[in-house]
């Protein structure tokens, strides 16, 4: 199973309740703000850490150059390109972590498993 975070660690608890749930061996892709969970010296370092012993995580290199971190990304932390994204969709079942406002619940944050597509 692919697991693809794309909200950023420090606003959205998508990758703490991905690196809950996600089996040894599935590969994480981090794309988005979803790569900065993959910074040295951030409060989410240690579980990347762990993260990164049972799993291939990958972040997409578009996403990391963007942001300006590729200096700052771990080392186990596989940087891809689109090319690579696509071919691992092609080869996994896809979990999205999605976060967002649930109707009539403001400001409180959900998260959820569901495949990519169809979208919501």
């Amino acid at each position: 199973m692919l697991h693809t975070v794309n909200k950023s660690p420090f606003i959205f608890k998508n990758f703490e309740s991905c690196a809950r749930v996600a089996k040894a061996e599935d590969p994480i892709m981090l794309y988005e703000d979803g790569v900065y969970a993959a910074m040295k010296g951030t409060a989410v370092e240690a579980l990347m850490k762990e993260m990164i012993a049972k799993h291939p995580v990958f972040a997409i290199r578009a996403d990391v150059k963007a942001r300006g971190i590729v200096e700052k990304i771990l080392e186990g932390v596989k940087l891809c390109d689109y090319d690579c994204f696509v071919d691992l969709v092609t080869q996994h079942k896809i979990y999205a972590w999605a976060s967002g406002f649930l109707v009539g619940l403001p400001n409180m944050l959900w998260f959820a498993v569901r495949p990519v597509f169809p979208p919501p």
